[in-house]
């Protein structure tokens, strides 16, 4: 079995490589990290050299990452999965440093999603320089497509050591790799893609102030302000450039009892299964996952 032991970016590619860095610095907050390549942004919100990654070029989501422990670990995970029957490319030296790791592998799920294996994310020493005051203390998960959320846990379960924390029907799967509820979560898409990029921030006023702000700016709101029965976060869902979803959040749920949790499972179309608070609820816009033709570790 592989052991993620985190999250650790997304990568995105918009063909409007200005918008899109003016939307995620000026409206979601985020820290723009010096220029080191041509057609590439990387933003950051937390210790990590980046979360997000923008990449100039056909617009949808490239690539989620996700870190293994180290070297070994990396080619252990490597050797697993081509036994299991998936294509598994290794990563060039260059691509690694847009990435900032030292190395990683990069694959297709089973559902067409492309995700990368990494080995020692870059972090920084310094705090986060905001670009505005929105309260982000973290990159908290990611939620990818998939047609089927039973076989997509099976993959995660079976491959990974991913565990559910709860189900909603056959509309999602939330799953946790560490005490935190989800860090990963798969939300039942036509094809694959990113559902959406969750920041946490620190308190519940910083959501609220986060939903006027938006507001104010004639940002689409997608859902929220509202408060999810599974992980207790109160949540706000919002739509970026190309089709990006991104979601603040707050008070999101830790499982610190592992065998003593019980995953629990909740229909949809009950009112205050997704929003304990009654909202309205919709079903946030998917990213894409880009198809370019070109091998599953080549940067797009």
């Amino acid at each position: 079995m592989i052991t993620l032991t985190d999250i650790a970016y997304v990568r995105s590619g918009v063909a409007d490589l200005e918008a899109a860095t003016r939307f995620a610095t000026e409206i979601v907050g985020l820290e723009l990290a010096a220029p080191a390549e041509v057609g590439v942004v990387h933003l950051r919100a937390d210790h990590r050299h980046h979360c997000l990654a923008l990449v100039q070029g056909p617009s949808g989501v490239i690539s989620s990452g996700f870190t293994v422990a180290g070297t070994d670990a990396l080619e252990a995970a490597e050797t697993e999965l081509e036994r299991a029957g998936l294509d598994v490319r290794r990563g060039s030296a260059a691509e690694a440093r847009s990435r900032r790791v030292r190395e990683f592998i990069a694959f297709d799920d089973p559902f067409g999603n492309r995700i990368e294996l990494v080995s020692q994310q870059e972090s920084m020493g310094r705090p986060v320089t905001f670009s505005r005051s929105a309260g982000i203390t973290e990159f908290g998960h990611l939620c990818l497509d998939a047609p089927d959320v039973h076989e997509a846990y099976r993959f995660w379960s079976t491959r990974f050591n991913a565990r559910v924390s709860d189900w909603i029907g056959d509309a999602a799967c939330l799953m946790r790799i560490d005490p935190v509820h989800h860090k990963l979560a798969v939300f039942r898409g036509d094809g694959p893609g990113l559902c959406h990029m969750n920041f946490q921030v620190a308190t519940i006023d910083d959501v609220f102030r986060n939903w006027h702000f938006l507001q104010d700016h004639n940002v689409e709101i997608e859902m929220g302000p509202g408060r999810h029965p599974q992980s207790t976060a109160i949540f706000l869902y919002f739509l970026g450039p190309e089709g990006f979803t991104y979601e603040y959040s707050f008070g999101v749920r830790r499982i610190e009892d592992e065998a003593g949790w019980v995953p629990r499972t909740f229909d949809p179309a009950e009112p205050g299964s997704i929003d304990m608070w009654l909202g309205p609820t919709t079903r946030p816009v998917t990213q894409p996952q880009v198809r370019s033709g070109q091998p599953a570790g080549v940067v797009s």
